[in-house]
């Protein structure tokens, strides 16, 4: 399926009660067409649930969906602080391309964020503009 008619996934994962324990998704990174085979993910895990290995079947989900969607590259952006989610995207070939210095605001601070980067062997044959 071409990047071009999106169909972005949102994945995610219950327990026996049917209670959401966390989920995962991607989406554009850029509206820009140069940046059609490039997305941008996001991975969530209730805070009750965390260290259980949720967040990384989650982040495997995202990475099969989007190679079968034929998309080339994941950007995963961080919070400079999440050291753990920074070291889930390395455990599964992410590496840091950059950090931009306060560029969030939350909990009455400012935030950096580590942006992270994977290359995917997709598409086959992409197309240009």
């Amino acid at each position: 399926m071409p990047p071009e008619q999106h169909n972005f996934p949102v994945i995610g994962i219950v327990d026996d009660e049917n209670r959401l324990l966390g989920f995962g998704s991607y989406g554009q990174f850029r509206l820009r067409p140069a940046y059609k085979y490039t997305i941008e993910n996001s991975v969530y895990v209730h805070r009750d649930h965390r260290g259980k290995g949720l967040g990384k079947l989650l982040l495997q989900e995202i990475i099969k969906h989007a190679i079968a969607q034929d998309y080339h590259a994941i950007i995963g952006v961080i919070d400079a602080t999440n050291k753990v989610s920074i070291g889930l995207h390395r455990q599964l070939g992410f590496e840091e391309v950059g950090t931009f210095k306060q560029v969030g605001f939350k909990f009455d601070q400012w935030l950096d964020a580590v942006f992270m980067q994977l290359i995917l062997p997709t598409p086959q044959h992409p197309v240009g503009e």
